[in-house]
């Protein structure tokens, strides 16, 4: 899937994010919980990347020192492997496996 180019208005539904950078003083923590909400207003089949892509195009680079900025480019980055995944069946030789 390519990227695709999303206005303004589609990238932020509710006017969170644009709020988030006109509340003097506003924390880290504050812009991370605004920014759950903004991720769950976004409509079915938006694609989260491309409307992160507008929001810093427009908020981010005008005010990179803004803690809003710093939690959408985070939003960006992809999680690092943990490594091993699984419960005791995992770990144990032998151990049996579920549903028999």
């Amino acid at each position: 899937m390519g990227r695709r180019a999303v206005r303004l208005e589609e990238a932020d539904p509710k006017g969170l994010v644009r709020e988030s950078y006109n509340i003097e003083g506003i924390t880290l923590g504050e812009c991370r919980s605004i920014f759950v909400d903004w991720a769950l207003s976004l409509p079915v089949g938006r694609p989260v990347p491309d409307a992160l892509r507008a929001l810093i195009a427009h908020y981010g680079t005008a005010r990179p020192d803004h803690p809003m900025s710093g939690v959408l480019n985070a939003g960006l980055s992809v999680p690092e492997r943990t490594g091993r995944r699984g419960g005791r069946a995992a770990r144990i030789a032998g151990a049996p496996q579920a549903g028999g």
